[in-house]
C-alpha cells in the first residue's frame, strides 16, 4: 500500500495566508498540517509516500518535511493543477498497479486512517471512500449510500442526495488509472474523482462508503484553522523545555526549547513554540505561539500566531486571530490618532 498526498493546491479560500506558503504547511497546533497527514499514514502502516506537488508549493512543502523518519518520501511534480484525478493521472508511473491511499494534504482527521486502509485490504471493493455528516453538503462531494455501498457521487450539489461529505481520504486499487484514462474534464474545467468513482460505480464495481470516526476538519477557511487548532490543542500534554520566570502557566501548557516566557501568563492548552518570547502578556486558551514570534505587551486568545509573526503593547485583547508568518500588530502612539493598515487581498480587520 501506498500513500499519495495532494499538496499542490493554491488554498485561494485561505488568502491572503497562502499568498505566500501554500496551505499544507500553516501551522495548527504547532506543526505544519501535511505532518499531520504524515503520520496517520504512517499509523495505518503505509510507508511509501508521494508528495504532488505544483512548482509554487514544492519547496515550501519540502522545507517543511526535512527530517522526516519512518517513510520513503518522494516528491511529484503536477505543473497546472487540474483536480484530484489529474494528480493521481500525474503520479500514475510512481503508483504503478499498487493499491494507494489518497490523502487531501489540508484535511485533519482526529483518530486517523487506519480503518480505510483495513477495509480496503479485507477485500472486495475497488475503493473505499471516507464519510462524515456535515450541515451544508453542497460545499462538498456528496454520496447517496444504501448498505454501506456507495451508490451516487455528486460533487457540490445544490440539492443534495444526503448529509454525507467526501472526507478527504479515498483507498483504491489499480482500477482506478483506467477510468481516469478516459475521463473528460468538468464544467469547472477539472478532472474531478468524484466523477472517476462514479465510473466505477456504473461499471458495476464496488465502492464502499466507510463513516469515519471522531472528528474531521477540512482547513478550508480560516474558522477552520483556529477550530482545528483548537481541537488539537485540547489534547496536549503539559510540558516546559523552555525558560519561565515571574509567570504563571495555567492548565495544558507546552512550552518548548528555547522558548522564553517572562512577567506573563499562559493560560492553557496553548503551546509556545521553540525560539518564541512572551513578556509582561497573557496567552489565553487555545493559542499557539509559533517558532521566533513575539508577545509583548498585549494579550491573545483563541488565536494562531504564526512563525517569527510580532505583536506588541496591542491595548485590545486580539481574540479569533490567525496572524501570519512575519506579520507585525503594534500600537500607535501620538497624533494623529489613526489606524494605520497595509492588507494583503481578501484581508479582513474588525476595529472597535
Amino acid at each position: 500500500m501506498k500513500g499519495l498526498i495532494l499538496a499542490a493546491g493554491r488554498g485561494t479560500r485561505l488568502r491572503p495566508l497562502t499568498h505566500t506558503r501554500p496551505k499544507p504547511v500553516i501551522r495548527v497546533a504547532g506543526r505544519p498540517i501535511i505532518h499531520y497527514a504524515l503520520d496517520n499514514l504512517k499509523d495505518a502502516g503505509v510507508r511509501e509516500i508521494g508528495i504532488v506537488v505544483s512548482p509554487d508549493t514544492r519547496t515550501d512543502v519540502q522545507a517543511a518535511l526535512g527530517g522526516v523518519e519512518g517513510a520513503r518520501v518522494t516528491y511529484i511534480l503536477q505543473e497546472q493543477p487540474q483536480g484530484l484525478a489529474h494528480a493521481v493521472r500525474v503520479a500514475r508511473g510512481w503508483l504503478g498497479d499498487d493499491p494507494f491511499v489518497l490523502y487531501l494534504g489540508d484535511n485533519l482527521f482526529e483518530r486517523g486512517i487506519a480503518p480505510f486502509v483495513q477495509a480496503f485490504d479485507r477485500g472486495g471493493p475497488a475503493a473505499v471512500v471516507a464519510l462524515a455528516r456535515v450541515e451544508d453538503p453542497r460545499q462538498f462531494g456528496v454520496a447517496e449510500v444504501a448498505g454501506g455501498r456507495i451508490l451516487r457521487l455528486v460533487e457540490k450539489p445544490e440539492r443534495p442526495p444526503s448529509d454525507l461529505a467526501v472526507a478527504g481520504v479515498y483507498v483504491f486499487g489499480p482500477r482506478i488509472h483506467r477510468v481516469i484514462e478516459d475521463l473528460e474534464p468538468s464544467a469547472r474545467g477539472e478532472y474531478e474523482i468524484t466523477d472517476a468513482i462514479q465510473r466505477l460505480i456504473d461499471g458495476g464495481h464496488e465502492v464502499q462508503g466507510l463513516p469515519i470516526e471522531g472528528w474531521w476538519k477540512d482547513t478550508g477557511r480560516a474558522e477552520d484553522l483556529l477550530d482545528a487548532n483548537r481541537l488539537l490543542l485540547a489534547n496536549v500534554e503539559p510540558k516546559n523545555e523552555g525558560r519561565v520566570e515571574e509567570s504563571r502557566l495555567i492548565g495544558r501548557v507546552v512550552i518548548e526549547a528555547g522558548a522564553v516566557v517572562r512577567r506573563s501568563t499562559v493560560m492553557g492548552p496553548a503551546l509556545i513554540a521553540a525560539g518564541s518570547r512572551v513578556e509582561d502578556a497573557f496567552v489565553g486558551p487555545f493559542t499557539a505561539v509559533g517558532p521566533g514570534a513575539e508577545v509583548r505587551g498585549s494579550e491573545v486568545e483563541y488565536s494562531i500566531v504564526a512563525d517569527r509573526a510580532v505583536i506588541e503593547n496591542v491595548p485590545t485583547r486580539l481574540q479569533e486571530c490567525v496572524i501570519g508568518v512575519g506579520a507585525r500588530v503594534t500600537s500607535r502612539e501620538g497624533l494623529p490618532r489613526a489606524h494605520r493598515l497595509v492588507l494583503g487581498d481578501a484581508s479582513r480587520v474588525e476595529i472597535g
